[in-house]
């Protein structure tokens, strides 16, 4: 079942590992698909509890392919695994619609410098977390807890990626630790989508 998954959903890849649907998300749709999301993430992306991310404002491709892992359990996750199962490819492409709409904004601590932010993470992530990429997510006001737990995933092999894997095996736990406090002091702000 889930290779035929898999292969089904093959044809919907881009060579990057991106999804790509037939039809583009329709954020109103995706409002409604949110309402099952708002527990953990919150209606708006904004986490209501330590161990989820903010997911308002990540690039929608992002959002799509995370979403897509989950599904076809390229990536496994107790809650996510069960709830993407459970989702069409156009609803999922509809709630990234959705959560991709909202606009966010950083506000680094006072005093402190873009210029002292995680050089690593910087390239894909900015110094203030907000992605400058497609494909990486925001890092902006994530609970430390929640990056750390990431960044070890990467760097004990349990989360697979081909550049995120590599940077995580080269940091020690302190440095992990550091990164994810330097995001986790970033204040976030959630905007509604532009109507």
């Amino acid at each position: 079942m889930k290779q035929a998954l898999i292969l089904g959903l093959g044809g919907l890849m881009l060579a990057g590992g991106l999804p790509l649907v037939a039809n583009a998300g329709d954020a109103e749709n995706g409002r409604k698909v949110a309402n099952m999301c708002r527990t953990c993430h919150g209606l708006d992306g904004y986490a209501q509890i330590p161990i989820a991310p903010h997911i308002g404002g990540e690039p929608t491709a992002y959002l799509e392919a995370q979403l897509i892992a989950f599904k076809t359990g390229q990536r496994e996750h107790e809650m996510m695994s069960i709830v993407t199962a459970g989702l069409s490819v156009q609803q999922i492409a509809d709630v990234s619609a959705w959560y991709g709409a909202h606009q966010v904004r950083a506000t680094l601590p006072e005093g402190v410098n873009a210029e002292d932010a995680p050089q690593n993470c910087v390239s894909c992530h900015g110094a203030d977390g907000i992605s400058v990429l497609l494909d990486a997510p925001n890092l902006t006001g994530e609970t430390n807890i929640y990056i750390d737990t990431q960044l070890k995933a990467f760097k004990r092999g349990n989360r697979q990626h081909e550049i995120m894997s590599d940077v995580a095996a080269a940091l020690s736990d302190t440095e992990i630790r550091e990164v994810a406090d330097w995001y986790a002091a970033v204040t976030l702000e959630i905007l509604p989508p532009e109507e």
